[in-house]
């Protein structure tokens, strides 16, 4: 067990993943990869359970995101490329019928 944690502390950059999230499946092939047995999926989760490992969800964030970039785009470019409706003027669902009062 202390070799497949550090083979996952390793992270799965290291073992051919760029996405760089763990899944049961792939695992479960580095379990048969290195220690030629085979587990059910079920079976992955419960050792990994067994050994305190823990389901995590991890934040759907982009690593190159860069956060002030973000921010000023908001601020100063998505208000002159997005036409926000005038108060009080009535829209139509139609395409071919513009809102009419």
């Amino acid at each position: 067990m202390e070799r497949l944690e550090r083979e996952l502390e390793r992270g799965p950059l290291a073992h051919g993943r760029p996405d760089q999230r763990w899944t049961l499946v792939r695992i479960k092939a580095l379990i048969g990869r290195l220690f030629h047995v085979s587990y059910t999926i079920e079976g992955t989760w419960l050792l990994l359970r067994r050994y305190g490992w823990s389901w995590q969800q991890p934040a759907r964030q982009a690593t190159e995101r860069d956060d002030e970039a973000v921010e000023l785009w908001k601020k100063e470019v998505r208000p002159q490329v997005k036409e926000w409706p005038r108060p009080g003027v009535r829209g139509s669902p139609s395409r071919t019928r513009p809102g009419s009062r």
